[in-house]
């Protein structure tokens, strides 16, 4: 007889970037009445890191808890992004069903699709959260006939189809059971009942011998690394030893030192627990995701997690520009390589293989905002480093180089579509689908080469003049487009000489591009100080001063001014990035530069080709 434990549930919330989820963990958890009424509670507190703060994004999966009616339900918040899919894929197996969050407005995205996806290979039990049910031009009815189908298409078990609706508002916490916004309720309670109703109870086999499964990693300065994850069977205890069954096949014994589990924001250490709960286990020195820990006499493993496999990536080195040492604190190899080694302690997403050369390392993840967040976190404690252009890894797959495909979705205003159609081609992407909304704007879906897409985002901005969404997330390896998919069409301007950028050299030479740095700032020779307007590169000196003379001119002095340059953010220089250049970063300046500053040298190499 199979008995359940009615006073849990495990649940995860998954969705497209931006429809709102931690939102709504945040009302979940404010309504759950878990802090006290004086307790300052931030807005998107599971966003604990200071970046997911400032873009108002989810990069690592958080798990809290909130209690209703005499019953613990763990929540697992997801990423959105498609960069951080390692994460969805590892939560969707601690976790009995999922909310799935679907903007009223924008219906389906391409990670709705990639996270119900995963979810349904789970055989999760879901429950459709209509959000922003207040939200301007929302069409709630429609958006629940498009997740229906895309239940469908993904080939949910008849079960999954028949799953229940709750429309919401997440900012102001309120939902209901009916579309009309006017019948919604002041509280959650709906969703709180659809998830005590429909979400089953784990099995309780607490009887039987221990099996935990770790699915994230955390780590501590004071305990190293933490283990969290799901007891799948059995009771676990502090000061229990334990066996950990490698990924390699070999086992390792360790004692329980400490244990946690989860109410709201905080952990709460435990002495015991049980089959079904999430818990955050420390003493073993090296586990890993996916590794079982079992009773030493009973060694039997859970089936491996499987966590999808790089498709990006870039060069790091340890500065070398003449500016070298000047800005940042951590500056050498070993430093560099120490902290891209904790960095694997708990992204299992990330590669890190040495080259060649000991001041240089090939760093591998799932996409250019994976690699991006790494870098301006090392920036942020004080690395300084120099990265290359970002590039697809190219797999064989039945003999074939095929390279990483992403399915691509864009929503814009008619008037852009041949413009941006046209783009598109030109990156030799495939149009699989065209739908007119009829209020103006159109979606369009393809099929693009991944690095057709690295420094497109720029363009695509320009062309829809701010107007276009677009969103990609990745679907497969097909064979190697032939022939020249993206890159940048213009030259840049490479500064001759090192010194002090100058308001009159800047303005003798604006008609030649556009600049990237202000009168006043330093440079060197090879130092990328501005985009050409033409196709090729042009080497010029920003470094000459006006000659004083004593003859006056017969008109005034004009009041000089120059044009505002273009100054970049990270994402925008990786994404600027061509082959021959390096990206110089520092805690205070990101400079793009030539891989060879030397003038000479560099026409040289050039002939050579």
């Amino acid at each position: 007889m199979i008995i359940e434990r009615n006073d849990l549930r495990n649940i995860a919330i998954i969705a497209h970037v931006d429809h709102g989820k931690t939102t709504l963990v945040d009302q979940l958890l404010k309504q759950s009445g878990i802090f006290r009424s004086n307790e300052q509670v931030d807005e998107r507190a599971m966003d604990s890191n200071d970046i997911e703060r400032e873009r108002g994004i989810t990069i690592l999966a958080k798990t809290t808890a909130v209690e209703y009616q005499d019953r613990k339900i763990n929540i697992l918040d997801t990423p959105g992004h498609a960069d951080f899919g390692g994460e969805v894929e590892r939560i969707l197996k601690m976790v009995d069903g999922v909310i799935l969050v679907v903007d009223s407005y924008e219906g389906c995205m391409p990670q709705t699709r990639f996270v119900l996806k995963k979810a349904l290979e789970e055989n999760l039990k879901p429950i459709v959260v209509v959000n922003k049910i207040d939200r301007e031009f929302a069409r709630p009815e429609e958006v629940v006939d498009e997740v229906l189908e895309l239940f469908i298409e993904l080939d949910a078990n008849d079960d999954q189809l028949d799953f229940p609706v709750v429309y919401a508002s997440g900012f102001n916490g309120t939902a209901s059971l009916s579309p009309d916004p006017a019948t919604q309720e002041e509280t959650l309670r709906v969703l709180y009942d659809a998830i005590l109703e429909h979400i089953p109870a784990p099995i309780d086999n607490r009887e039987e011998p221990l099996q935990f499964q770790v699915s994230l990693l955390d780590y501590s300065d004071y305990v190293g690394r933490i283990g969290i994850g799901r007891i799948f069977r059995g009771t676990m205890k502090v000061g229990q030893q334990v066996s950990v069954l490698k990924r390699d096949g070999s086992t390792k014994n360790f004692r329980v030192t400490k244990m946690s589990g989860f109410l709201g924001l905080k952990r709460i250490e435990i002495q015991e627990a049980f089959a079904g709960d999430l818990v955050a286990v420390s003493g073993m020195e090296n586990i890993d995701v996916g590794e079982t820990i079992c009773p030493i006499d009973h060694p039997e493993a859970l089936p491996e997690l499987f966590i999808d496999e790089p498709t990006l990536q870039m060069t790091f080195l340890v500065n070398n520009s003449p500016f070298a040492g000047k800005e940042g604190k951590w500056v050498t190899s070993r430093k560099i390589d120490e902290r891209l080694q904790q960095q694997l302690q708990t992204d299992v997403s990330l590669r890190v293989d040495p080259t060649d050369s000991p001041d240089a390392w090939t760093v591998s993840g799932r996409g250019e905002l994976h690699l991006s967040i790494l870098i301006e976190n090392m920036r942020r404690e004080g690395f300084e480093l120099q990265v290359s252009k970002p590039s697809v890894i190219v797999k064989d797959v039945d003999g074939v180089r095929s390279e990483p495909v992403e399915r691509v979705q864009i929503d814009i205003p008619e008037e852009h579509t041949g413009s941006i159609i046209e783009s598109i081609g030109e990156r030799k992407g495939e149009m699989l689908d065209m739908i007119n909304n009829g209020n103006g704007q159109v979606r369009l879906i393809f099929l693009v080469p991944a690095r057709g897409l690295i420094g497109y985002s720029t363009e695509f901005l320009t062309l829809t003049r701010g107007y276009g969404i677009l969103n990609h997330t990745f679907d497969s390896y097909k064979p190697m487009a032939k022939g020249k998919v993206g890159g940048r069409r213009n030259g840049v301007l490479v500064s001759m000489e090192n010194g002090t950028a100058t308001p009159y050299s800047i303005m003798q030479l604006e008609d030649r591009g556009v600049m990237f740095v202000n009168a006043g700032t330093d440079i060197y020779a090879g130092m990328v100080v501005g985009e050409n307007t033409r196709e090729s590169d042009l080497t010029i000196n920003l470094t000459k001063a006006k000659q004083a003379t004593n003859v006056r001119s017969a008109s005034k002095d004009q009041t000089v001014s120059t044009k505002k340059p273009r100054i970049m953010s990270l994402e925008e220089a990786l994404q600027y990035l061509d082959d021959d250049e390096y990206c110089e970063i520092t805690p205070l300046s990101i400079r793009l530069r030539k891989k060879i500053l030397d003038k000479n040298e560099r026409e040289r190499v050039t002939k050579k080709k």
